[in-house]
């Protein structure tokens, strides 16, 4: 077994490029993926929980799909919402391939498959939806959270799916610990052994939201 990551910026395995189908907002469809990359052969069942449990993403705006792989959250927003943006955000090349490969054979030309540091600083978001890659480890994984959740305008929401047995509970009590008061964590579902973490951006105006 190869000892490369799905998080490797630039794998080093064959491509293995193939076709697959892969049901996404109620429609199977044909796609491409191929090998290093994050759940290459189905939409991974935290991905499934997390697209079941999710309001529908705004209609505008800049959507940021966090750790994309090769895109089936990406494609779901841009799918629901063909005026706004979706950013797929990844450092694994291949998946950002994978993705461009995949919106062109859709014809979603509102998706822009980017790294990390292409995404302009001045872009701020009216929603995240994120399967976080939870084994990069805890202080990296940290890092991530800290770098995009403050991007989240005001009056929007960020959602997150964490295995239970993964540390969902201990990252909510981090998130909780971490966020300025402007943000309130709560647990929106729970389902298949995965939680779903709803990041709420308030106005100061905003009354303090119940949390589980």
């Amino acid at each position: 077994m190869s000892s490369e990551h799905y998080f490797s910026a630039t794998p080093g395995s064959e491509p293995g490029l193939r076709k697959f189908h892969a049901r996404l907002v109620g429609q199977v469809y044909e796609l491409t993926t191929g090998n290093g990359i994050f759940s290459p052969e189905r939409v991974d069942a935290g991905t499934e929980v997390l697209l079941s449990h999710v309001p529908a993403p705004p209609p505008g705006g800049d959507l940021l799909d966090l750790g994309s792989g090769w895109g089936p959250i990406a494609i779901s927003m841009a799918i629901h919402s063909p005026r706004a943006t979706v950013w797929a955000v990844d450092v694994n090349e291949r998946a950002l391939d994978l993705v461009r490969t995949n919106a062109a054979a859709l014809g979603l030309t509102n998706i822009n498959a980017a790294r990390p540091d292409d995404v302009p600083d001045g872009v701020r978001f009216t929603t995240i939806w994120s399967n976080p890659p939870i084994r990069v480890g805890k202080n990296e994984l940290h890092g991530l959270l800290e770098r995009w959740l403050p991007r989240l305008e005001s009056d929007s929401d960020a959602w997150l799916v964490v295995q239970r047995n993964l540390g969902s509970d201990s990252l909510h009590r981090w998130l909780q610990a971490t966020f300025p008061e402007d943000f309130a964590f709560s647990r929106a579902a729970t389902n298949k052994g995965y939680r779903v973490l709803r990041g709420r951006r308030r106005t100061s105006a905003d009354p303090h939201a119940s949390e589980d």
